[in-house]
């Protein structure tokens, strides 16, 4: 009974009390001599000091090995270092290696915190578990073009991520010779200037391109209603096939038109097309800005460049290629490897990379900004452009599609031919077992 009673008396004077403080009236906390002070400069000094503790000593960034990149970066992650008293480690690696020697080197500790990579090798990426997701604010991206942005989002498990922070975009257009031709506005003008301008017997031509290859053939079939996979950017349909379609059939028609006797012939090769157009022999010819430098040794002031021709009234759809500064998932510091990433992209030093690997940048006020009308002319072209799916049922497409428009280039009916391609592609994929 004393037990009931002393239970019971406990129990109304914690009521007691809890009432009494649900009845008192709201009071400022007092900041005592040992609270952090919380007036605005105490702020930012908790915040600075935060951030000090926060500090990695040093970050590792694999760059590709090519000279003129690495000297860029180079620069670049000095720059990086003295703004952040932060040691950036730049080991040149090429990007064919990085993600064989990352799934090593990664989980012993030894592997970068950021690599560079293709996009299009992104859903490889992500499925070996090789780059993190990127916390990114919608403001971070507002200076990149909308095509690289699109270019490094993926979905993966029904979640849409961006897994890099584009710095270099490709895409592809129209060289052509001032003293042969005039800028072809549509496809007509560039069919117009293959009859007219050529003269087979003297190996000379007024257009040529390669008979088998989708990457610069893509804008006859996509901006005449084909396409690769389903689905948006990054959110990839594979059974969703659509280069057989009505709109892929009439642009294979397009294309088959090129060739044929007294045309382009059908044994066509890059070394023929790059030998006569630098000779001066070729009027156009597709392709990007990697080929600026030769191409211009060779013609000088008489090269000119003009995003790919118009069809049917419509601007044509260019794949485009970007690079981006991919996360290691096994990165221990995620934050400031994305802040190296975002310092890496910015516009600043975007032009300086511009100005030393040669390489378009992804920023548009910086591509913007390039004083070279053949190089600034490639910032319509990629206005246009559509990301090359980076998803991995991709590389079951190429060769079927290559085979396929060799066959188109030799005459063969494009219905039949198409559709064949496409079956081909949808029993590599699923023999692949990456549905």
């Amino acid at each position: 009974m004393k037990k009931n009673s002393l239970f019971l008396s406990l129990v109304l004077l914690l009521f007691a009390f809890v009432t009494l403080i649900a009845c008192a009236p709201e009071r400022e906390v007092e900041t005592h001599s040992n609270t952090p002070d919380t007036s605005k400069n105490g702020k930012v000094e908790d915040e600075q000091s935060a951030i000090d503790k926060s500090k990695p000593e040093e970050l590792t960034v694999w760059a590709n090995d090519e000279e003129e990149q690495l000297a860029a970066i180079e620069k670049i992650a000095s720059d990086y270092e003295k703004e952040n008293d932060i040691t950036v480690n730049v080991v040149p690696k090429s990007l064919l290696d990085q993600l064989d020697e990352l799934a090593l080197a990664g989980p012993q500790g030894n592997g970068p915190d950021l690599f560079f990579q293709p996009h299009d090798r992104t859903g490889d990426i992500v499925a070996q578990g090789l780059a993190q997701p990127l916390d990114i604010t919608e403001e971070d991206l507002s200076d990149y073009s909308d095509a690289s942005i699109q270019s490094v989002q993926y979905d993966y498990e029904g979640q849409t991520d961006i897994y890099g922070l584009p710095a270099v975009i490709e895409t592809y257009g129209i060289f052509y010779n001032k003293d042969i031709i005039e800028a072809p506005e549509n496809i007509e003008d560039l069919k117009v200037a293959l009859e007219e301008k050529s003269d087979p017997s003297q190996d000379q031509y007024g257009f040529l391109m390669k008979p088998n290859d989708l990457y610069f053939s893509y804008p006859f079939f996509k901006t005449s209603g084909g396409y690769i996979f389903g689905g948006e950017n990054g959110t990839y349909d594979t059974s969703d096939i659509g280069l057989a379609n009505e709109g892929a059939i009439q642009g294979g028609e397009l294309y088959q038109s090129f060739f044929g006797e007294g045309l382009i012939p059908p044994s066509t090769t890059v070394d023929v097309i790059d030998g006569l157009f630098t000779d001066g022999k070729v009027g156009a010819v597709i392709n990007g800005p990697w080929s600026i430098p030769g191409y211009r040794e060779a013609l000088g002031d008489s090269l000119g460049f003009t995003p790919f021709p118009a069809i049917n009234d419509q601007p044509a759809n260019t794949l485009v290629g970007v690079k981006a500064w991919m996360v290691s998932y096994y990165s221990e510091e995620v934050k400031w490897a994305t802040d190296l990433a975002l310092f890496i992209t910015n516009e600043e030093n975007q032009k300086h990379y511009f100005d030393v690997a040669g390489e378009l940048p992804t920023n548009t006020n910086a591509i913007k900004a390039i004083d070279d009308p053949v190089f600034s002319a490639f910032s319509e072209a990629i206005e246009n452009g559509v990301p090359m799916p980076s998803t991995p049922q991709m590389s079951q497409v190429w060769e079927p599609m290559n085979n396929g428009l060799q066959f188109l280039a030799e005459g063969e009916d494009p219905s039949s031919v198409l559709k064949e391609a496409v079956e081909y592609i949808q029993s590599n994929i699923e023999a692949s077992g990456a549905q």
